[in-house]
């Protein structure tokens, strides 16, 4: 199987390596194409994201890098576009569609943050009910292609990220509220992303989406993109044989990759 990625972070949000020291690694690793992915401005939580400037410095870096590298490493420009993000300036080669944050009482309550942070989160506007702060999640997610006229969709079950350390299962109601998602965003065409960043950080064993939630992309007809969601070289290609492993078992016979002739399908 052929190793890319094409959700990858920099020191120009919140990633620790530089673009090229990313293209190096990749290089090294026996990558043979690699996007990058900064994470679009974000008036709400603008810790983490790009402003204009940053995007300006950031694609200039990932295109000039297009040029020097261009006989080793296919390398790709393009931007996480957050859910609650205004429309990108610049011409990327793609965005992946990510939802970070709902909506709840005028207030923009995270769904990645700490395990105490997401304690909060549930103490302040939920009542300590995990089930319905997913519930407005996957309602948000499920218009994500709407919102941010993405070409990929990124972990899609982002707000599971504390859920190992905890020792949180899917109920029935968090599921249906998954498949509602799922099968809202289906129709569109676009890859889901099996998603390793939250491995590589320490926060969960096993990739995202649960494979629950993978079997219904898999049994409604979806295709499938295996990103690390790298924010640090070292871990560029961060649980890759187990995505390729979890997909296989799942049904799953191909995945989506990112050319310069646009989106392709190749056999796993």
């Amino acid at each position: 199987m052929i190793k890319t990625n094409f959700h990858t972070h920099t020191i120009y949000c919140d990633g620790k390596s530089t673009p090229e020291e990313l293209v190096k690694a990749a290089m090294e690793k026996g990558f043979t194409h690699i996007g990058f992915s900064g994470h679009s401005y974000l008036e709400i939580d603008k810790d983490f994201a790009m402003d204009d400037a940053d995007q300006r410095k950031y694609w200039d870096d990932i295109h000039a890098l297009k040029e020097q590298y261009r006989d080793k490493l296919h390398i790709f420009c393009g931007l996480e576009q957050d859910c609650y993000s205004p429309p990108p300036k610049l011409p990327y080669d793609y965005l992946i569609g990510s939802v970070h944050h709902v909506e709840k009482d005028g207030a923009y309550p995270m769904t990645d943050g700490s395990l105490e942070q997401e304690r909060q989160v549930l103490d302040t506007w939920y009542g300590g009910d995990f089930d319905a702060f997913a519930r407005d999640y996957f309602e948000v997610v499920g218009k994500v292609l709407d919102m941010t006229g993405a070409d990929i969709i990124g972990h899609i079950d982002l707000v599971m990220k504390n859920c190992e350390k905890k020792g949180y299962q899917p109920t029935e109601n968090f599921l249906d509220y998954a498949y509602a998602a799922v099968q809202k965003l289906l129709p569109y065409g676009k890859p889901f992303e099996m998603n390793t960043g939250a491995m590589a950080r320490g926060h969960r064993t096993t990739p995202y989406p649960h494979p629950d939630i993978l079997r219904m992309i898999y049994e409604g007809g979806g295709s499938i993109m295996f990103n690390s969601d790298c924010h640090d070289a070292a871990k560029l290609d961060c649980g890759l044989e187990q995505c390729v492993a979890l997909a296989k078992d799942v049904g799953f016979r191909e995945h989506v990759i990112f050319t310069s002739k646009g989106f392709e399908t190749v056999e796993l």
